[in-house]
């Protein structure tokens, strides 16, 4: 009896349950819409931010030596890596491969 109410619930339960896409649809708008594809360039600002301070921390440095090692300025560092501030490829690669030693690599899918 207990197994054929857990089977329905669980049945229930898939059958209201969202993915991670419909929850970004209803909000933001099917892909390739404006209000998307603004999100979508949003979001990875911020993963390329995370990534940079994630990198600056373990080469152990503060915003202000970074700067000082790619001619920036502390505050300009501060926008990249909390998402504010769109980077031209160069600035990225400087201040990966000059600022923090490592390598880029670009995957086009």
């Amino acid at each position: 009896m207990k197994s054929r109410i857990r089977n329905k619930m669980e049945k229930i339960d898939k059958k209201n349950a969202t993915t991670f896409e419909d929850h970004l649809e209803k909000r933001y708008g099917a892909p390739g819409t404006d209000q998307r594809i603004a999100f979508e360039a949003k979001a990875k600002a911020f993963a390329i931010g995370e990534l940079i301070k994630e990198e600056r921390r373990l080469s152990n440095m503060t915003q202000e030596q970074l700067a000082l090692k790619t001619g920036t300025k502390k505050s300009f560092i501060s926008r990249i890596e909390n998402g504010k501030s769109d980077i031209q490829l160069s600035t990225l690669y400087k201040i990966l491969e000059i600022g923090l030693g490592k390598k880029i690599s670009f995957t086009i899918e």
